[in-house]
This record gives structure tokens, C-alpha cells and sequence, in this order.
């Protein structure tokens, strides 16, 4: 598998219009059409490409961003030959996973316990006791959830 720095330099004339930039994780940011990257983990690298060349800006509801995880993993398995990168299935369903449960985690009720169901971006009501609840980000940081 080849290492970042052998990488870029093709990344780069493949891709003039998306800028690659040393950060503090691996990540898309649509406004800078940017990718943010790390020392190591080429498929990761090419995952948050793909959320660029999918024109991944933002989503309104946690289900969208787990579609969009799923598509930008999608086409990073597409285009991975090519560089001469591996993404297995596994690597992939990983990923997923912390998504699945982030997801998860936002939707339980904090009276209850049960599953609620999101209402608007940041927001969720139970039906099972009627306790509506909002969450913060939480991708990057600990969950919570305020009671309302």
C-alpha cells in the first residue's frame, strides 16, 4: 500500500481543484474544498476525497450522514485501484459502525431509554413517553443530550 507522501503528489495533479492540507484528523471541508489528512491511512485519505468529488456539503437529518459515510466509502473503493490502495470490507464496515452507533446513542431517550426519532437537526422526541431532547455534534467529542 503506498504511504501518504507517495500519494499525494498524484492526488494532487488528479485533483487541481480540491486542496490536500496536513491536519489534526482526516476530513472533507466543503467550504475550503479542503482535505485534511494525517501522516498514515491512504483509505482514509481517499474516503474524505471521495466526499469531495461527491459534492458532500452538509445533511439535515444523522440518517443522511450515514448515507453519506456509506457513498464516500463507496467511491473510495472505486477509485482505489487506480492509486494502488487496498479498502477492504471490513475497514469499511468499521468505520460504519461508529457511525451507526453515534447514531444510535443520539437517538435514545434519556427518560426512557427507548429509540426515539429525530425531528429536526438536532433534535428528537420519544414516542414511547413523550420526551422531546437535543443533542449536540458529538462526532468529535462526547455525546449529550439536554431535556427540554
Amino acid at each position: 500500500m503506498p504511504s501518504i507522501n507517495s500519494l499525494l503528489p498524484k492526488l494532487v495533479a488528479d485533483f487541481p481543484t480540491i486542496r490536500f492540507e496536513a491536519g489534526s484528523e482526516f476530513r472533507f471541508s466543503p467550504t475550503e474544498q479542503t482535505v485534511y489528512y494525517l501522516a498514515k491511512g491512504a483509505p482514509l485519505l481517499l474516503h474524505e476525497l471521495s466526499h469531495a468529488l461527491l459534492g458532500h456539503e452538509s445533511y439535515s437529518k444523522d440518517i443522511d450522514l450515514l448515507k453519506m459515510e456509506r457513498d464516500a466509502w463507496v467511491k473510495a473503493q472505486e477509485i482505489a485501484p487506480t492509486y494502488g490502495v487496498t479498502i477492504n470490507d471490513d475497514t469499511v464496515q468499521n468505520h460504519l459502525d461508529s457511525y451507526r452507533d453515534w447514531l444510535h446513542d443520539r437517538s435514545l431517550c434519556p427518560s426512557c431509554g427507548a429509540t426515539g426519532r429525530q425531528t429536526s437537526p438536532k433534535a428528537y422526541h420519544c414516542d414511547a413517553c413523550g420526551q422531546d431532547w437535543r443533542v449536540n455534534e458529538a462526532r468529535l467529542c462526547g455525546l449529550k443530550r439536554y431535556k427540554l
